[in-house]
């Protein structure tokens, strides 16, 4: 009997039930947000302008924008995902001080 320790990792298995490729459950909330963020707009709009159709086209494009920002890609990872990491990078630490110590000397 040959003893075969390789290892088995399985590609492209998800861990969460999804409605279309990239799009599962937490994307269904965020893109509802950002969707509520476009009804809201347009909403503002139509009080300003009092016109329907620009009111339509800014809740349909607040819908699909919502949704095509929060679909995740071949990376697993989304606009917003992405938008969340830059900002948590230019949050993050980039000075790195260095004291310089006296290397070989005994203390």
């Amino acid at each position: 009997m040959e003893n075969n320790n390789s290892l088995y990792i399985p590609m492209g298995v998800k861990t969460e039930n999804e409605f279309f490729t990239g799009f599962g459950k937490k994307e269904l909330l965020q893109a509802g947000v950002g969707t509520l963020g476009g009804i809201i707009i347009s909403l503002l709009i139509y009080l300003a302008s009092g016109n329907v159709a620009y009111t339509m086209i800014g809740i349909l494009t607040g819908i699909a924008g919502s949704v095509m920002m929060t679909v995740k890609d071949q990376y697993n990872m989304s606009v917003v995902g992405q938008t969340a990491n830059l900002i948590n990078y230019a949050r993050g630490q980039k000075v790195y001080p260095y004291t310089y110590g006296k290397e070989w000397e005994v203390y």
